[in-house]
């Protein structure tokens, strides 16, 4: 198959996949366990998930302040550089991007949530 023809590159097709099959593993359990109660396995994979997305959480927002602030400063005191200018905004713009793709992903996991339960 020639992923150039769809503009996806082999990386992107794969973690789509892998996002993917994550869901429908989800879907595929809860329906298992639906009848008889969770396990004490699953129940503290669940509650493990749970603390891991917290931390992730509460870890990025400090991340990507700290990354913004580097690429301001970057950019501010770059005396006229170019590439100095392009790389802090190159870190700005990466910063934002991954900080609202984190958000996003907590947001479909929690609609997600709501449906399975």
């Amino acid at each position: 198959m020639n992923f150039k023809k769809f503009n996806l590159s082999k990386k992107m097709f794969f973690i789509l996949f892998t996002f993917l099959l994550i869901i429908i593993f989800i879907f595929y359990f809860n329906n298992i366990y639906a009848t008889f109660g969770d396990p004490k396995l699953v129940t503290k994979i669940n509650s493990a998930f749970e603390t891991i997305e917290s931390w992730f959480l509460k870890i990025s927002t400090p991340a990507a302040a700290v990354a913004v602030g580097t690429g301001v400063f970057m950019k501010k005191f770059s005396f006229g550089d170019e590439e100095r200018i392009r790389t802090g905004k190159k870190l700005i713009k990466g910063a934002l991007f991954s900080y609202a793709f984190l958000l996003a992903i907590d947001l479909i996991l929690s609609a997600i949530r709501t449906l399975i339960v």
